[in-house]
């Protein structure tokens, strides 16, 4: 009887449907219940996330390094420990003293690189825009042979053309002169093929029938209609091209040996070549300051047109 009794007590305390829906503790449990891994949704990897840990921190340790060693002064550089700071910062003054030394020469090398990435790194952009959109959208005699051209410049390192170019810029007497840094700069084969890929899907051919038969020009349907379509690829392209001149170190040596037309790059080589020659003054914490004075426009442009950058990841999806 006891027995009986305490079962049917033990039902009528479960909660009913209804009650189930109100039950908090069964709400809590519904939030708990994780939904199941799927291939959108795949199980989270343990040896992924090391290894993306490890590539985090070898990708940001040199950046710390230099943000910590910008602090200090000679003696602190050479006697303090890499990653942490020395007893006096000297951040604001190394500063001062990177864009004054030798009458100021560590600014008209910024100059001269700004110089050689507007021209040459926007020049470069400008023809991969004009260059990929036209291969794209027109068909005309030897569009196949351009093809295999641009894919066989692609191959090959830059490094490999630099004697040759030199050679023939050395006989036109453009040696020494900034046109050596920026006319080389004008090609990039890699943004023309960029450009290329990305204008036939970006730009339906639909769109601009319909904007030819409605009247408009060539060059106003490339303003109006291509080139804002474009806008991804085209910062995409000159992202890559501005890092590669900023970054340019090989040519600028072999076509520049006036060190008032230096970039950056052969700048601070020189800086820190000074302190191997005779009687020449070591300045590696100028050097350490003015390397990350170097880095950050590029961390700047690159962060006011990420969201450019960003917009067009799915430009192109025309449905058929």
């Amino acid at each position: 009887m006891t027995t009986s009794l305490t079962t049917t007590a033990a039902v009528a305390a479960e909660p009913t449907g209804a009650d189930r829906a109100t039950d908090p503790r069964a709400t809590t449990s519904r939030r708990r219940k994780r939904p199941p891994h799927t291939p959108l949704r795949p199980r989270p990897s343990i040896p992924l996330t090391l290894v993306t840990g490890l590539v985090l921190v070898y990708t940001l340790l040199p950046l710390a390094w230099l943000v910590i060693n910008a602090t200090k002064d000679q003696n602190g550089l050479l006697n303090s420990f890499g990653l942490w700071f020395a007893d006096d910062v000297n951040f604001w003054d190394n500063i001062t003293r990177t864009l004054t030394y030798d009458d100021g020469v560590f600014v008209r090398w910024l100059l001269n690189t700004l110089l050689y990435v507007v021209a040459g790194a926007g020049g470069a952009t400008v023809l991969a825009v004009l260059g990929g959109y036209a291969l794209a959208k027109y068909n005309f005699p030897g569009r196949k042979a351009v093809f295999a051209v641009v894919l066989g410049a692609v191959a090959i390192p830059g490094t490999a053309l630099a004697v040759p170019t030199f050679l023939m810029f050395s006989n036109m007497g453009l040696t020494n002169t900034p046109w050596a840094v920026i006319i080389p700069s004008l090609i990039s084969p890699f943004g023309l093929y960029l450009m290329w890929v990305f204008a036939a899907e970006a730009v339906p051919t639909e769109l601009l029938e319909a904007a030819r038969i409605d009247g408009s020009g060539e060059l106003r349907t490339f303003f109006r209609i291509a080139l804002p379509l474009l806008m991804p690829g085209t910062v995409t392209v000159l992202l890559f091209s501005m890092v590669a001149t900023w970054n340019n170190y090989f040519l600028p040596l072999i076509m520049i040996k006036d060190p008032d037309w230096y970039p950056l790059t052969l700048g601070l080589n020189a800086w820190n070549a000074q302190a191997q020659t005779a009687g020449g003054e070591a300045v590696f914490d100028l050097i350490v300051t003015g390397s990350l004075l170097t880095i950050v426009p590029i961390v700047v442009v690159f962060l006011l047109l990420q969201r450019f950058w960003q917009s067009g990841l799915a430009a192109g999806s025309v449905k058929e």
